[in-house]
């Protein structure tokens, strides 16, 4: 059996892993044309045969998962920023506010070139979860990120409905805002486009993730995040690497019967698909999540991996400025504003398309990190920070 490294890849693993999940929110949003679900009509059987494969299997590998790796390493992310100020006898909370503040800033200007509105505002609002449990005991922690994962809003409504059938989901006008969204962004004029995003395409976008359930599913993720970072999980040792094959294997048994009990739900009336069905959709795609995430941890500890998966440290490094800066080439690459070429590429042009960028990027990251330790947009979020002390 090959060998276990022997350097301690604890930092780079989750740089990596983050990495992976910001190379995968770019390739399948570059598949949506960034929210933006214009295609080609007359493109030949063969690559229709092809496109639809690529969709499929783009979407069962990363849509859903990139996101929810994400929101899992902002709560690992707060444990390692509180845990350093906690070493020197201060509290890290107040500051990690002033850093949600700043993080909407950014939030901002990434909607700004994404219709859809942006995961960024929801992680600013729901990480005070963090700021409000960052005193509580291990098992407190652990007991509230899994009952915001088993969402209890959706099986309230669920029951509810069991209760009394006239009892429905509050109609948010998500759909009604998508179209408007879609129609200032055809229009394509700039100033309208922008401004448009920043204000009802960040409301519908956090509307949808009402709908969704993301917001409970994002608090469950942030302190599940708190808690591996304070159980030591990405430390490389033989007890971690147990506990990852544990969850590797339980993930993987977990994820064929939610998956197929998420399929059986939605053949059922509209209100239990929004309500049951969408608690098992999230947790076929929250196990599978884990399968992936178990899978990269056990697999980085093999020095051959690790290499081959170098890229990711860098762009996991700056993942911030890569999420923001994919989200301005993918406006002016399939939008009106600019190149407009969404109706020429269909799903495996598009996938090619994000690899490019993702490529285009590592080298940029690379680059970059040879000169500074951190990424442009990291700096000024770190500085801001920091602001009145030495930092």
């Amino acid at each position: 059996m090959e060998q276990l490294s022997n350097k301690n890849p604890r930092i780079e693993v989750v740089d990596a892993l983050r990495g992976f999940a910001v190379m995968a929110i770019l390739l399948v949003h570059s598949l949506e044309h960034f929210i933006f679900p214009v295609y080609p009509t007359d493109s030949p059987t063969w690559l229709n045969i092809l496109d639809q494969g690529v969709l499929s299997g783009t979407f069962t590998l990363l849509a859903g998962k990139s996101y929810a790796i994400f929101a899992l390493l902002f709560g690992f992310t707060f444990y390692i920023q509180s845990n350093n100020q906690k070493k020197q006898g201060k509290d890290f909370g107040y500051r990690f506010l002033w850093r949600l503040v700043l993080l909407a800033a950014f939030a901002t200007l990434n909607a700004a070139f994404f219709p859809a509105g942006d995961v960024l505002l929801l992680f600013v609002i729901v990480g005070l979860v963090l700021f409000f449990t960052r005193n509580w005991s291990d098992k407190a922690i652990l007991i509230t990120s899994i009952i915001f994962l088993l969402q209890p809003v959706e099986w309230y409504h669920y029951i509810a409905n069991l209760i009394n059938p006239a009892h429905q989901l509050p109609d948010l006008k998500v759909g009604e805002m998508y179209a408007e969204v879609a129609e200032y962004t055809q229009a394509g004029n700039f100033w309208d486009f922008i401004w448009g995003n920043v204000t009802l395409g960040q409301k519908a976008s956090l509307l949808w993730a009402v709908n969704a359930g993301r917001f409970f599913q994002t608090a469950g993720l942030f302190l599940l995040g708190f808690y591996i970072g304070r159980k030591q999980l990405f430390v490389t040792t033989e007890k971690n690497l147990h506990f990852w094959i544990k969850i590797l294997i339980i993930s993987a048994i977990s994820f064929a019967p939610l998956y197929a009990l998420k399929e059986l739900i939605m053949q059922n009336s509209t209100i239990i698909q929004q309500t049951a069905g969408t608690a098992f959709d999230m947790w076929q795609k929250l196990a599978f999540t884990f399968v992936l995430v178990a899978s990269f941890v056990l697999l980085y500890q093999r020095e051959k991996f690790s290499k081959a998966v170098s890229n990711l440290r860098f762009y996991g490094k700056m993942s911030l400025t890569n999420y923001i800066s994919q989200s301005i080439m993918g406006a002016l690459i399939y939008f009106p504003i600019g190149l407009y070429l969404a109706p020429y590429c269909g799903y495996t042009l598009s996938l090619l398309i994000g690899f490019c960028m993702f490529l285009l990027q590592v080298k940029f990251c690379k680059w970059w990190l040879s000169k500074h330790k951190q990424g442009p947009l990291e700096h000024i979020w770190h500085k801001w920070t920091w602001m009145g002390t030495n930092k």
